[in-house]
């Protein structure tokens, strides 16, 4: 199966089980004799427990960044060699020790203050860090000024520890891909089950956060790059509704699609992470999306089961049928089954979308960077990775750059009859029309399956998932750990109408915290009987 036929998969009603293959010869030995992990301190530590150690004098800023800094050098570049983390801030320290002064007079910025973040690296900063999407054609590139995202970070006290690796150029570049690689990063590991996948394209901000490597992530989604690696690494993944955070300064894929969020071990760690990022009150003022939190958050919600995504792999069923058994013992109201549009010219839809908004958005990005740009167009970036093979594409091409470099402008019709009609289908026909029909607080399905082996010779082998609906919709759409299959973990979504973030941040904690389905990684060689 074909990475954009995927993206479609849930729309089409795909029943296909998980395929699984060899991992190449070079990884399986890389992995076969994995060490044994140190212990840390701050493993699972949750942002308020940080900042109670810092407030008590236990921990300092520089501290904790210390710390994780010393983690990543023990399991990133050495041990199980993750691969996660593409480059550290070689200011973080310094940042660190900032905001302790800040702290010593009196001044505490938010819950976010002090709190290290790894971001991916298609987030601009304006540092001494690259943004480069993995790609050695950006190589060097440091963008004139912060993303929108950098910039709130910034402003509400974080310590931007790091990038973290992606699939290269979030996954556009082609359909045989191997989620997780880039040519800057190398492959990034599941840390549940090194020779697994740990999804694409926010792969690395997945692995790490779940290998407790930072205390939370950034990712950003296209089409279930925030989702699927927090579905595969055990965590919660919010994709916010297109516009919720600010997409300036981000490497592009599509303006209609693309977002950052969130990546935790937490719901109330996403949600202070969204306070932060994301929409604000009058005079710009932060609002607190854990305000409304409560243990019985689930009593009388009224939640649509969409069938449509079951059926996939049976174990994953098993998983998601006690999933719904919880939510109707914590008193949630289950619609079973509802139905969303299923048109397999939706997912044909959404690729041409994508196409022509990728060779738009990334020619206008690579413009703003400036003269001293490495690379200033799609076609440039074409070239380099032809004149660079070798490096670029060992185990697969630029298919999809090729496709998308042949598009015409955003003005053709094919381009805004395929908009109109994918916006229709999901939108006002689709999540839109029922959840009103049927009174509903959200919509649940299976995140995805389990991680899969990961195979550079045949690409990726994805099972199922149901990101797709709120992904081409621009609605918001959160995963949540529901248990595991064989050790390795699997999610519940909740997605629902545009601007429903505060709902679903509700819902996926309460569920969270009744039935406590997160564990940290084992860091496996291979699984084992």
């Amino acid at each position: 199966m074909e990475r954009r036929e995927f993206l479609g998969k849930s729309l089409a009603g795909g029943t296909a089980l998980v395929v699984l293959s060899q991992v190449g010869e070079a990884a399986a030995a890389s992995v076969k004799d994995a060490p044994q992990v140190p212990s840390f301190e701050m493993e699972e530590v949750t942002i308020a427990e940080l900042q109670k150690g810092m407030e008590s004098g236990k921990w300092t800023a520089r501290a904790i960044t210390e710390a994780y800094l010393e983690r990543i050098g023990q399991i990133d570049r050495q041990g199980p060699a993750l691969h996660s983390v593409i480059e550290t801030n070689p200011d973080a320290l310094q940042i660190a020790e900032e905001l302790d002064g800040e702290r010593r007079t009196g001044k505490v910025r938010g819950p976010m203050h002090g709190i290290p973040v790894l971001l991916k690296d298609n987030i601009d900063t304006h540092d001494r860090m690259t943004t480069t999407a993995g790609s050695l054609a950006l190589e060097g590139s440091i963008p004139p000024i912060d993303s929108g995202v950098a910039r709130r970070l910034r402003v509400a006290g974080a310590v931007l520890l790091g990038k973290a690796n992606l699939s290269e150029w979030a996954n556009i570049r082609s359909n045989h891909s191997s989620s997780g690689w880039s040519a800057r990063g190398g492959q990034c590991r599941n840390p549940y089950v090194l020779d697994r996948n740990p999804c694409g394209s926010s792969s690395g901000s997945g692995a790490a956060t779940a290998a407790n490597l930072c205390a939370v992530s950034i990712g950003t989604e296209t089409d279930g790059s925030i989702v699927c690696p927090s579905n595969a690494c055990g965590l919660v993944g919010l994709k916010p509704t297109v516009g919720f955070v600010p997409g300036n300064g981000i490497i592009p894929i599509s303006h209609s699609q693309d977002t950052a969020g969130p990546m935790t071990r937490t719901a109330s760690d996403a949600a202070i992470v969204l306070s932060a990022i994301g929409s604000r009150g009058r005079n710009n003022a932060f609002i607190d999306y854990t305000k409304d939190f409560d243990l019985n958050g689930l009593k009388g919600a009224r939640l649509g089961v969409l069938r449509s995504e079951f059926g996939f792999n049976p174990k994953v069923d098993k998983v998601l049928e006690a999933a719904l058994e919880d939510l109707k013992r914590l008193g949630a109201e289950l619609v079973d089954p509802v139905t969303l549009p299923t048109d397999r010219e939706i997912g044909r839809n959404e690729l041409t979308v994508l196409l022509y908004e990728l060779k738009a958005d990334l020619n206008a990005y690579l413009a703003a960077l400036g003269p001293g740009a490495p690379v200033k167009s799609l076609k440039e970036v074409i070239e380099f990775n032809e004149k660079n093979a070798e490096r670029e594409m060992p185990w697969f091409g630029q298919d999809l750059f090729l496709e998308a470099e042949k598009k015409g402008p955003l003005t053709d019709k094919a381009y805004r009859d395929a908009l109109k009609k994918n916006l229709r289908a999901t939108r006002d026909k689709g999540i839109d029309a029922t959840m009103k029909k049927h009174r509903l607080d959200a919509i649940l399905a299976p995140t995805g399956g389990p991680a899969w082996t990961t195979d550079w010779a045949n690409g990726d082998h994805f099972g199922g998932g149901s990101s797709s609906p709120a992904a081409i919709a621009g609605y918001p759409n959160i995963t949540v750990p529901a248990g595991f299959v064989h050790g390795l973990p699997v999610g519940l979504s909740f997605f629902g109408r545009a601007w429903s973030e505060p709902v679903l941040l509700r819902l996926a904690y309460a569920f969270e915290q009744k039935t406590k389905h997160r564990k940290p990684p084992k860091f496996l060689p291979t699984l084992s009987k």
